[in-house]
């Protein structure tokens, strides 16, 4: 099947229903960041403790009620300002859990000339392209992705979640630097990369709806779903970039999260556990 093509619904449901995926009503590609072997002996990522999503805009009581019982306790939004009036998409209020907004990109990262620059890039589809808009998310992300791995830091045993809209390129830039962190193999990032494929099928017909609003979309469809793509060789080219332009994963959060050695380290700890505790 053509990556662009729309999967097939029982496909979907079946993936879905099995980890990593975990269901919250009214919010899509919701997964669960643990169980991941990694290259520490005898550990695995913690789970319970990161979750990655789409928007959180629509969430229902039961999915609040979800994310309690998920041990939940904090949402950083990782959406600019751009986009939640844009989409009319504000953070919800969730009883006993708190919604902190930590935008990528701020208000002037979205002028006309960039905004054309971005999705001449996405339409593309090549891992080039996606290269240098997961650079840009990298460059500006910084202290986004710092207040996240410090919630981690401070609140071992506290869950947290971080979406975006689509929860593909920003949460997926967030994920693989906490997973990359955390020993875990770069095929499995990946895999985890692309997972979103299936993770937003749901909600395939709302986006390409808001993606008919832009003209280079609505134009050229197959532009469009270049857009949506989460292929596996992408993240793979990503954490090699990650290595040869930032140093590493360690040497990035240092720059530009500006986290310290030990703040590292004792976020590594904080989301690795012993494989026989599972």
């Amino acid at each position: 099947m053509d990556d662009l093509d729309p999967l097939d619904p029982q496909y979907v449901r079946e993936v879905l229903s099995k980890l990593p995926f975990v269901s919250v009503p009214g919010v899509v590609n919701v997964r669960d960041l643990g169980l991941y072997p990694t290259k520490y002996s005898g550990m695995i990522t913690k789970p319970n403790i990161l979750y990655r999503s789409g928007e959180v805009s629509r969430i229902t009581e039961e999915g609040q009620h979800r994310l309690r019982e998920l041990g939940v306790t904090v949402v950083y939004d990782l959406r600019s300002d751009t986009e939640i009036e844009k989409y009319n998409t504000p953070c919800p209020v969730i009883e006993g859990i708190d919604v902190v907004r930590v935008p990528v990109f701020k208000h002037e990262d979205y002028t006309p000339e960039m905004m054309a620059k971005r999705f001449e890039l996405y339409a593309s589809g090549k891992t080039e392209a996606f290269m240098e808009l997961y650079s840009q998310i990298l460059e500006h992300g910084g202290p986004a992705f710092g207040a996240i791995f410090r919630h981690v830091r401070d609140h071992p045993d506290s869950g947290c979640m971080f979406h975006c809209t689509a929860g593909k390129d920003r949460t997926g830039v967030a994920a693989a630097l906490f997973l990359k962190l955390a020993g875990v193999d770069d095929d499995a990032i990946a895999e985890d990369y692309s997972l979103t494929r299936v993770g937003r099928e749901p909600i395939r017909a709302l986006v390409m709806e808001r993606l008919a609003k832009v003209p280079m979309f609505a134009a050229d469809n197959e532009k469009a779903l270049n857009m949506l793509t989460s292929r596996k060789e992408v993240m793979i080219a990503f954490l090699r970039l990650i290595d040869e332009k930032y140093g590493g994963v360690e040497a990035y959060l240092k720059a530009y999260a500006h986290l310290s050695d030990e703040d590292i380290s004792t976020v590594r700890r904080n989301i690795l556990a012993p494989r026989s505790s599972q």
